[in-house]
């Protein structure tokens, strides 16, 4: 259902409120370069600092956008099942293709807990859900038996699953159980060429956003079989995917966005900060070598 390369797409801000037209010229600048796919209020679009009505609203922005040339993934998840749930109605109601949803974060659920929230949401909204476990974030942790369960009770529901979990014999114990139809998204940039020869079908990706011809090329090649091409590419990106966490994400995407474009800032919503001077260096060295400066 959802492969290649598939921006999770920042915010932009101005004067601390949301910069609607850059945000709308980054998307349809992202599908003119290859995207697949997008993600909107995800992460990387600081989704924990924005109001439920400028998550609504950009949802909205990023459909009517995308005006159907690529598939729209919506970030509705929360620690709050009632939440989540009202994201993903809003999501469908205004045309989303899918629902990104993050373990609930926080209050720990357990893996009964997991399983009740996700079947909850699934027979509660007509939306197909791909599930997002990043653990490093959540402290929740989404176990492959877990996701096999959901998959198998939801087939139409849960479609995929973004891991950020880092452990990769997860691909295998999903491919086992599920099959290919089942939808693996690497959530780590500097770990997706592995993941795409393990079995992924592509990549939400933080580099893409500044990167997003070199990243839709990569997933081409790689999921071409085209290894020469995909190494090639990846060695190419890969010093950008690491500056880009050398501080705390998306402070240095953002500053790489002002350096390939004049009308994006790099403003961003407390309790994050612009990045610093070691992260700006490191940045630049990395879209050098990645060519885009």
């Amino acid at each position: 259902m959802f492969s290649g390369s598939i921006p999770a797409l920042i915010t932009p801000f101005k004067d601390g409120l949301i910069d609607e037209a850059a945000f709308c010229r980054l998307v349809n600048w992202q599908i003119a370069e290859g995207s697949s796919a997008l993600v909107p209020c995800g992460t990387t679009g600081e989704a924990p600092t924005l109001t439920s009505d400028e998550q609504h609203h950009l949802f909205k922005l990023c459909i009517d956008t995308a005006a159907g040339r690529v598939p729209v993934i919506a970030g509705c998840g929360s620690n709050d099942t009632q939440t989540a749930l009202w994201h993903m109605q809003v999501a469908k109601e205004l045309g989303a293709d899918a629902a990104l949803m993050v373990a609930p974060y926080y209050n720990r659920p357990s893996q009964a807990g997991l399983l009740a929230h996700f079947s909850y949401l699934a027979e509660q909204v007509d939306l197909p859900m791909v599930l997002y476990n990043v653990p490093g974030r959540t402290v929740t942790d989404i176990k492959p038996e877990t996701v096999i369960e959901l998959a198998r009770r939801f087939p139409e529901r849960i479609v995929g699953i973004k891991d950020a979990s880092g452990d990769m014999t997860r691909l295998t114990a999903h491919r086992m159980a599920l099959g290919t139809g089942f939808d693996q998204i690497c959530g780590n940039d500097d770990m997706a060429l592995q993941y795409n020869a393990g079995g992924g079908a592509g990549c939400i990706s933080v580099t893409a956003n500044v990167a997003p011809g070199l990243c839709a090329q990569f997933q081409a090649a790689s999921l071409a079989g085209d290894v020469a091409r995909a190494h090639e590419l990846n060695e190419k990106l890969f010093p950008l995917h690491q500056a880009l966490f050398t501080d705390c994400s998306p402070g240095p995407l953002k500053y790489a966005l002002t350096r390939v474009h004049d009308w994006l800032g790099e403003d961003v919503r407390l309790p994050l900060v612009t990045c610093s001077a070691e992260a700006r260096t490191a940045v630049d060295a990395g879209l050098a070598h990645a060519g885009l400066l």
